[in-house]
This record gives structure tokens, sequence and C-alpha cells, in this order.
């Protein structure tokens, strides 16, 4: 089974985004865009796992306790670099709780034997892949200068940073990714709550 955890978007920010992609894909049409259905803020990817593994891993992350925080998602850009964009994402602005969430799952994983992540966590909503090459951010042995976002960054340069709103994450989800020729469709496996914060 192919998992990862992430945190959901509310509906009225997926929404906004959902507009916003159908003004601009136009001006990237070979590019793999995600659905709307599939957006989300990953925390962590974990890839192929059996499915005694996938309940320890619940497991685990059902003993994390973390608080709830705001997120916001404003902005847009390429990785790894503009000239040689492979991704194009919405920026996320977050409270360091999330940034802490996310170290604090690395943790828990790695007394399962699952390997911490070697790059600083970088929150984005991934809403276009390059049709060739992989949609991680860091840079990649073969990126290459490319064109194929040239339009959709001429695009950018003249029109305002685009603002999807704020939200309250109160839940992340360990996430089945089924991969197809249609592209991945993602399940929710199990639900964590995030606690109320202390005052």
């Amino acid at each position: 089974m192919r998992i990862f955890i992430a945190v959901d978007i509310d509906p009225e920010i997926r929404e906004r985004i959902r507009e916003f992609v159908e003004q601009v894909r136009g001006n990237a049409p070979d590019a793999r865009w995600v659905s709307g259905e599939s957006l989300h803020v990953t925390l962590k990817f974990i890839g192929d796992k059996p499915d005694s593994e996938v309940r320890r891993i619940e497991a685990a992350l059902g003993s994390i306790q973390a608080e709830r925080f705001r997120l916001s998602f404003r902005g847009a850009g390429f990785f790894p670099t503009p000239k040689a964009a492979r991704v194009f994402w919405v920026g996320v602005g977050a409270e360091p709780d999330l940034a802490g969430l996310a170290k604090t799952i690395d943790d828990s994983l790695a007394s399962l034997g699952i390997a911490k992540e070697a790059r600083a966590f970088s929150p984005h909503l991934t809403l276009a892949r390059g049709r060739n090459g992989s949609g991680a951010p860091g840079w990649h042995q073969g990126d290459r200068h490319s064109r194929q976002f040239a339009n959709l960054q001429a695009y950018l340069e003249k029109h305002l940073p685009p603002d999807f709103g704020t939200m309250t994450a109160r839940e992340f989800f360990l996430y089945q990714s089924q991969l197809s020729s249609k592209g991945a469709r993602y399940i929710k496996i199990a639900r964590f709550e995030l606690c109320s914060p202390t005052i």
C-alpha cells in the first residue's frame, strides 16, 4: 500500500484554487494538473508498505499529541527553480505548529524504521507537474532549463499574487495513494484529531 500523511484543506479554499486553476491552466496545457479533490498539504511521504506495517504506522500516529494551527494559502511559484520548473505550487504560510507536527511525525515513525526526511520541511500545494521528471521539490540530476511553464510564468508576472484564504487545521490524515493511467487517487484511511490550543 502506497501511503503518505497530510492535512486536508477547507472546501472554500479548495474551490478558490479550482477557479484559479481554470483561469491559468491554458498557459501550461501540457502540464499534468492536480484535480481539486486531490489537494492537500503533505506532512510526510512514506511510500509502499505492507498492510501489517500500515497498522503499526496508524498506531504510532494515533499516539501523537499536537495542537491545531492556522494555515494561509497565497502566492505561487516553481520547483526547483523558475528556469528549470518541474512543479507549479501555491505557497502555504503557517504557524510553527505545522513544522512542529511534521517533525513529531518524522520522529515518531523513525522508531518504526522509516527514514527521516533529509530536507527541511517546505509546505506547499502542488497544482501542476511538468510532463517529464519528478514532482518532488528538490533539485534532481537531469534538471535543466525548461520552457514548459514559460507562458504561465509570464501570466503570473502581470497579475497580483493569488490569495486563497486562511483556515484552521483541526486534523490530519493517513492517505493511500492509488496510481492509475488517469493519475493518482487519494483515499483517507485514518484520521487523527489535533487538540484545541491550551490557554
